[in-house]
């Protein structure tokens, strides 16, 4: 079966299909092992995802420390759009926290939780069915005194049998509850079953519809964001989530991927969310710097390499028409561009594309020199950087019509010395090899070049500096000779830095015989 791609003028605009986003970044996020932010921290990201239209913002949980206490309530009195919850457990000390947190909120809401499944009422709760039942009612009438927005929350829903669970959702909803959030606590669920309990819920509970059903789904099996779409599709019309996916184990279902996968594929997936999408990549930054944890490279949506190709199959697609490759663009999660990664699976149209993009326009010999130089940096380097590109174009260019050529230079170096070089050059197409020592290794090169080439010139200069970043990175070497009042410069890049000293002394010697070959020609002329 072939789906039509989806387009912009098809988003569902009836109210009863837009998704709540709910972020619990600085609440569930920040309980990763880690990823504690400071008072201001905080404060910034609760703006940021203001700004980018979060629906609900899970501030944190006050009854935790005053610390946390005093960022709810600074938040609460801050944002300007979505709702402020503060999370409080099934106890009065903890509602009552949460509601004096959120009272200066425009919009606040409690969200208060108990356990329900088996496991956990005998091994951590101690309590039986009906206790908690009590439980449920008790403190959710608390807190719908306190404010008009309550959510409920059943922890460990997804190992909860069903019957309980429908007693359970009903007591809460006739208590007061406007949310209910049916949480994958431990990431057991898959989504066939994710979806069935939401199904069940919303059929059999008969008070089902004066509440809105929400997801919360962690990632221990890597079906967070699968299980929260698949709950949208039983009835379920919020989501729980956060920026990069952080939180607790393996972290939540990730708002980005939840929110792109509802917009690059509302055709089947027909609902819509009120998040800009173009702050997304920003978010991810942010919360990536104050937690201190980086997003993995491969990570979706906001990860390095989400719009980066290196494959040439890739590239060469994706110059020709974007969406060969590419399902969603760049500019859409607010990347500036594609990234066409230079590696050794890059192909000649790609290459030939950041030529351009460099500002270099090739002869096809010239392109075929510099692309084979490229291949064959890429098999020594991981990253192949612009400048890397630029180092090799512009030797390529500027040597191309040398008479001499390194082909292989063996050096053996060390403490015992002494050092020896083993060089062979291409001279007027014939190669040459000599073998030299010297005082340490570069030494050691420049006279094996002198055997094989003898001259008179002075070395006046010797310079090296790194290309790019990294102990593999390109090492460009400059030489400058000086022959009877006559001065030439020469350059060599490699990643060798032996080689490029090399290229460079044979660069500078190729520079003088011409100038040579022009003095002999002028004076014979005289």
């Amino acid at each position: 079966m072939t789906t039509k791609p989806a387009t912009e003028t098809e988003v569902p605009t009836r109210e009863a299909d837009r998704v709540i986003i709910f972020d619990t970044t600085l609440r569930d996020g920040e309980q990763c092992p880690g990823a504690t932010m400071t008072y201001e921290e905080k404060l910034e990201v609760a703006d940021m995802l203001d700004a980018m239209g979060v629906d609900v913002i899970e501030a944190g949980f006050p009854i935790a420390s005053e610390g946390d206490f005093e960022a709810v309530s600074a938040i609460a009195k801050r944002i300007k759009n979505a709702t402020v919850a503060g999370l409080a457990r099934a106890i009065n000390a903890d509602i009552d926290r949460a509601g004096e947190a959120v009272r200066t909120a425009r919009r606040g809401r409690i969200h208060t939780f108990v356990s329900t499944s088996p496991i956990h009422l005998q091994h951590q709760m101690k309590k039986s069915e009906e206790e908690v039942l009590e439980i449920i009612t008790a403190t959710v009438s608390r807190a719908r005194n306190l404010v008009e927005d309550v959510e409920w929350s059943a922890m460990d829903a997804t190992r909860t049998p069903i019957d309980y669970l429908c007693r359970c959702v009903e007591l809460a909803i006739k208590a007061g509850a406007t949310t209910i959030n049916l949480p994958d606590t431990v990431g057991y669920a898959t989504p066939d079953e994710y979806a069935a309990m939401f199904r069940a819920m919303i059929e059999r509970v008969p008070n089902a519809d004066k509440a809105i059903f929400s997801t919360h789904c962690h990632n221990d099996l890597g079906l967070a964001v699968a299980n929260s779409l698949a709950a949208l599709g039983a009835g379920a019309r919020q989501v729980e989530s956060t920026i990069n996916g952080i939180g607790e184990r393996a972290g939540n279902a990730a708002l980005e991927e939840v929110v792109m996968a509802i917009r690059t594929r509302h055709d089947v997936l027909p609902y819509r969310t009120n998040i800009d999408t173009t702050m997304l990549s920003r978010a991810s930054k942010l919360v990536s710097s104050v937690t201190n944890f980086p997003v993995q490279y491969n990570k979706a949506i906001v990860g390095r390499n989400a719009f980066a190709h290196e494959s040439g199959i890739h590239q060469d697609g994706v110059l020709k028409h974007q969406r060969t490759y590419e399902i969603m663009t760049p500019e859409s999660v607010g990347v500036a561009k594609t990234s066409l990664v230079m590696g050794k699976h890059s192909g000649r149209n790609a290459f030939r594309t950041k030529l351009r993009e460099l500002g270099y326009e090739l002869g096809e010999n010239a392109f075929e020199d510099a692309f084979n130089r490229f291949k064959a940096l890429a098999d020594r380097k991981k990253h192949v950087y612009d400048e890397d590109i630029e180092a090799l174009v512009d030797h390529s260019i500027a040597h191309a019509h040398d008479r001499m050529k390194v082909a292989a230079l063996q050096v053996i170096a060390g403490t015992m010395g002494p050092q020896s070089a083993t060089l062979t050059l291409d001279i007027e197409g014939k190669s040459q090899t000599v073998q030299a020592s010297g005082n340490g290794p570069v030494d050691a090169t420049f006279n094996a070049i002198k055997m094989l080439v003898p001259h008179t010139a002075k070395l006046d200069l010797y310079q090296v500096h790194a290309v790019t970043e990294g102990t593999d990175a390109q090492a460009e070497v400059s030489v400058r000779l000086e022959e009877e009042g006559r001065l030439v410069t020469g350059r060599g890049a490699d990643t060798d830095t032996l080689v490029a000293s090399a290229k460079a002394y044979l660069a500078a010697l190729n520079k003088l015989m011409v100038k040579r070959q022009k003095l002999a020609q002028a004076q014979q002329a005289v």
